[in-house]
């Protein structure tokens, strides 16, 4: 039995007696940490986490979220670092207004993007705009899932920013973690992220099958997936969003370790010294403090030239992934500011190549994240078709704009 469900057991007895109302965590009197600075109770860590294998459901408790159409809770569970030690991860439940089907509900993963490193940032203090799109799914009658991932929400280190199998690590065990809650989930899944999400989704894809076998793992969608790390390092070194690199180095170290991936190697003194500015506040507040440096001030060396960065960061590049039989779809806007269109180009061209089964869908003119809105019910109706066994390469074509870019192995 998981340490939720013994609890849920405890509660009912103890509310036959008139004992409590309600409660929905074991160990609650026992915290290993207390909640990070600034944060809500809920945050904090209970006693014996380093025991327990991952997806196991610490605790859940319900919250609001205006303008959701279902319920939302808040968890923490178990998921596991690089090094395989287990680490708690917070993150949201989303359930259905719907009644649940036989075998529950189907689940959609979703993998948020690039919106800071430390816990403040954590998207289950805000479940209202955590997941993009959400009543759109909701309504469909999937159960949605949302890890915060490991270093937002819970102390001690910084997020592993872009360090793939460890948000995919996240991304999967909350689907597990759900198994346990009151809730009807069924044991299909599909994942679905953007930006750093997309990449995180293309590593779920890979590791998914695998990492959690009692799950059955339906698709993935990957919005706007960094690949080609490489070419991606150019682009950034002269756009606003060059902070993004400083944000790897950081979070590469985080996840490795100094001796792995030490950042005197690859970052100057100076950068070395804006290291605390990482815990300081997240997007908003990195963007206007780091903006103004030049990559030149902040990199010593390129890490493609430093052995040790180049084989970790070839590592977590979805260009590097092997073919699968889960079914593919690539996301992105035509116009994005971000992450180049050539790079979903020749990652779909790679895939291609190693037999995958994928789609791309280019929108024209669209942003990074405008791209979203314009493709959500293409999306859906594609995820629907995951979850009902429909053939793959799936013959439908978006119509979320005129003019849809369309590509297919075929």
């Amino acid at each position: 039995m998981t340490r939720v469900g013994l609890a849920l057991r405890l509660t009912a007895m103890a509310t036959a007696l008139g004992l409590v109302a309600t409660a929905c965590t074991a160990s609650n009197t026992m915290v290993a940490a207390a909640a990070p600075a600034g944060m809500p109770s809920f945050y904090a860590i209970p006693n014996g986490v380093r025991s327990d294998p991952p997806g196991t459901l610490l605790k859940y408790e319900k919250v609001a979220a205006p303008g959701v159409d279902g319920t939302a809770y808040r968890i923490m569970y178990v998921s596991s670092s690089e090094q395989n030690a287990s680490v708690p991860v917070t993150g949201l439940v989303f359930v259905p207004r719907s009644a649940p089907p036989a075998g529950g509900y189907d689940v959609v993963s979703w993998a948020h993007g690039t919106n800071g490193m430390t816990n403040a940032c954590a998207p289950s203090l805000d479940p209202s705009t955590a997941v993009p799109s959400i009543n759109a799914l909701l309504q469909k009658g999937w159960l949605v899932t949302a890890s915060d991932y490991q270093g937002e929400g819970t102390p001690p280190g910084l997020l592993a920013y872009l360090v793939g199998t460890l948000a995919a690590r996240d991304t999967v065990d909350i689907v597990r973690a759900v198994q346990s809650m009151p809730v009807h989930a069924s044991t299909k899944y599909l994942v679905w992220g953007h930006s750093e999400g997309g990449q995180t989704a293309m590593f779920a894809w890979h590791i998914g099958p695998t990492y959690a076998p009692q799950l059955h793992l339906v698709g993935t969608v990957a919005g706007a997936p960094p690949s080609q790390f490489a070419f991606i390092y150019d682009f950034l070194k002269t756009s606003p969003y060059r902070f993004y690199l400083f944000m790897a180095a950081a979070g590469f170290n985080a996840a490795y370790g100094n001796a792995k991936a030490p950042l005197g190697s690859v970052l100057s003194p100076q950068a070395e010294k804006l290291l605390p500015v990482l815990r300081s506040g997240c997007f908003n507040t990195l963007e206007s403090k780091l903006d103004k440096y030049t990559l030149q001030q902040l990199v010593k060396a390129n890490p493609f030239d430093v052995p040790s960065w180049k084989q970790l960061i070839e590592a977590n590049d979805p260009a590097n992934l092997p073919a699968n039989n889960v079914p593919l779809l690539i996301i992105q806007g035509g116009a994005d500011e971000q992450i180049p269109v050539a790079s979903t180009q020749l990652l779909a061209k790679q895939l291609c190549g190693r037999g995958q089964d994928l789609e791309r869908w280019i929108y024209p003119g669209r942003s990074h994240t405008g791209v979203i809105p314009v493709s959500t019910a293409d999306m859906v109706h594609w995820i629907a078709d995951r979850f009902a066994g429909k053939p793959s390469p799936d013959p439908y074509r978006p119509v979320g704009q005129p003019n849809v870019q369309t590509t297919t192995c075929a």
